[in-house]
């Protein structure tokens, strides 16, 4: 009964409810945006899984070629090596070319998702009661209008890409280790739950601060559009140092925000990176025993290494990519919290229209 209360009156407030269903919700919502340019999205993730293919083959080209290499004075086989090393120039071009084709796609993706956001806002602003912008600011409103959208928009240029190349990456990645060598592979067992849940408790624990974020950002739009709009009164009144003071506390509430929320969200990254490079640590330790007691090649551990890198590069990256998803939901909250709002009341069909009110 406390939390049905609870959450009652965070709705009159005007709160947003902060659960995992909200977040659920958002993220199936804006998945409703990309679902209606389907084909391009089919286009990209193909593209980007090509990409990232080819660019899983230079490591373990680089083993075949450290491998041509014996031990001993005139012991090279150079056709091999050359051999090996064109085909890596090879597939990491192509692999470059395919990335560019992708950022260029979802470019023009994004822009049209951020469009339809913008027309679908505006269209749902011009239906709503005037009691609406009574109760809410209009720099409140813009900010939503700009900076959510603008911020979606990158978020999708981007981020999303990133997540799935990131996902390619690391299942190719283990599959070639475990090809390699599966006893070395033992050591992820460790690390990568360990990163999984950190970056879980961490998402979970800065949420809240990229949603203050924006709000606090929203807060002093509308702050700033009521000053810019009231000069004349406030110059009339000589008010200036009460309007200086009012400005200032509330620039500094959203600066305050802005620096939680970049500084708490950036702790992510390292944390994560910290786990990787214990991880290389160790692989490089059991690897130098495999290699001494004739289990593994000198060319197959450096692959092992360079994939393991691959691995591990994409789960920081991950990590870094979930701090800005998080002011991008933050974001789209905000955007579908108004799209949401009651528009005001229609005239019933075949309402008489007075020509001539003189309202009496």
């Amino acid at each position: 009964m406390r939390r049905i209360k609870k959450s009652t009156k965070d709705r009159q407030e005007g709160k947003p409810l902060k659960t995992k269903d909200s977040r659920r919700g958002t993220l199936l919502r804006l998945w409703g945006y990309l679902y209606q340019f389907k084909w391009l999205l089919v286009l990209a993730v193909i593209l980007t899984i090509a990409s990232n293919l080819f660019a899983l083959v230079g490591p373990l080209l680089s083993g075949y070629a450290i491998d041509a290499i014996q031990i001993g004075k005139g012991r090279v086989a150079f056709e091999k090596v050359f051999y090996y090393c064109s085909l890596m120039v090879g597939f990491y071009v192509a692999s470059a070319i395919l990335s560019y084709g992708i950022s260029r796609l979802m470019i023009y993706l994004s822009q049209k998702i951020a469009f339809r956001l913008r027309k679908d806002l505006f269209e749902k602003i011009v239906s709503l009661p005037v009691g609406y912008f009574d109760q809410h600011q209009t720099g409140d409103i813009v900010s939503r209008m700009s900076y959510d959208i603008d911020t979606i928009n990158t978020s999708l240029a981007s981020d999303s890409v990133q997540v799935l190349s990131s996902l390619v990456t690391i299942i190719g990645s283990f599959v070639m280790m475990l090809v390699i060598s599966p006893l070395m592979v033992t050591i992820f067992l460790v690390t990568v739950p360990a990163s999984i849940l950190l970056t879980r408790f961490l998402t979970k624990k800065f949420q809240p601060l990229f949603r203050k974020r924006s709000a606090e950002l929203g807060e002093l739009n509308g702050l700033t559009e009521e000053l810019f709009s009231g000069e004349q009164t406030t110059k009339v009144y000589h008010q200036e140092e009460t309007m200086i003071a009012r400005f200032g506390k509330k620039n500094e509430e959203a600066m305050s925000a802005y620096y939680n929320a970049e500084y708490y969200g950036s702790m992510t990254g390292p944390s994560v990176n910290f786990i990787n490079n214990v991880s290389l640590s160790l692989i490089s330790i059991l690897g130098a025993f495999l290699f001494l007691f004739g289990h593994l090649t000198l060319g197959k551990l450096s692959s092992f290494v360079l994939y393991s890198r691959k691995f591990s590069g994409p789960i920081n990256e991950l990590a870094n990519i979930f701090s800005d998803l998080q002011s991008s939901i933050a974001a789209a909250e905000r955007i579908f919290k108004l799209l949401d709002e009651e528009p005001e009341v229609q005239d019933v069909p075949h309402a008489h229209v007075f020509q001539k009110a003189r309202g009496e």
